[in-house]
């Protein structure tokens, strides 16, 4: 692929809402963004009550930064001591005039972007953001994924819809995550396609379908199993 075809084409609707022109599907939630990220992905995977120095979250699909910045706002809130790590792959990057003008729509995570964007336009993929050390890993995660060194105490999967984005929610990818989860390392995604719950059982998982945010009925979380 070439610079270009790795950036996000991207279709601004009803103002401020960004829609993936690759996967047509919006970035956030139609309701409330910021709301779904806290529900989703905070509370699913258990924080910021896990919250600790040194604590480290992994996510498939940095877009906006909006998960990032509510992380950042919930360790603030929660008094939590130390540093957290933050490291998400993505494929195709949005450029920092987008992630601002899409973050202007939430003001609470808006006032903590600048270290964001600043990083972001001058072309950084690695740099802090107050307590929080933030390493964007670029391009396809079935390959780079296998490659990271790392592991995480919490993964957020925010891949666009798997029936418009499969390559994110593959047996194989998911296999890769359960790898780089640390034990007792947990899991949260808004989808709860039959599909995706069944591979994340099979990585080694328990997986458990709750309570979706809004409109959608459920959402998945889960937790490694000790034995995998």
């Amino acid at each position: 692929m070439t610079a270009k075809d790795q950036s996000a084409a991207l279709t601004w609707r009803e103002g401020d809402l960004p829609v993936s022109d690759r996967f047509d599907d919006p970035y956030f939630s139609l309701a409330n963004g910021l709301a779904e990220t806290r529900h989703v992905f905070l509370s699913g995977n258990r924080l910021p009550d896990r919250f600790r120095d040194g604590f480290r979250i992994a996510e498939l699909g940095f877009g906006t930064g909006l998960n990032l910045l509510a992380t950042l706002i919930a360790w603030r809130a929660a008094g939590a001591p130390g540093r957290l790590s933050f490291t998400s792959f993505e494929a195709f990057p949005m450029t920092a005039a987008d992630m601002d003008r899409a973050l202007r729509a939430f003001p609470e995570a808006h006032a903590e972007a600048r270290p964001l964007l600043d990083a972001w336009a001058a072309g950084q993929r690695r740099f802090a953001a107050g307590p929080v050390t933030v390493e964007v890993i670029t391009g396809d995660a079935r390959d780079t994924l296998p490659a990271w060194q790392g592991l995480a105490d919490a993964w957020f999967l925010d891949g666009f819809s798997p029936a418009k984005n499969p390559e994110l929610w593959g047996d194989a990818l998911l296999d890769e995550v359960a790898r780089h989860t640390a034990p007792g390392g947990t899991f949260a995604t808004y989808t709860a396609a039959g599909f995706v719950r069944r591979s994340l059982q099979s990585a080694g998982f328990r997986v458990e379908r709750s309570a979706g945010y809004g409109s959608k009925r459920h959402m998945s979380r889960g937790e490694l199993d000790s034995a995998t």
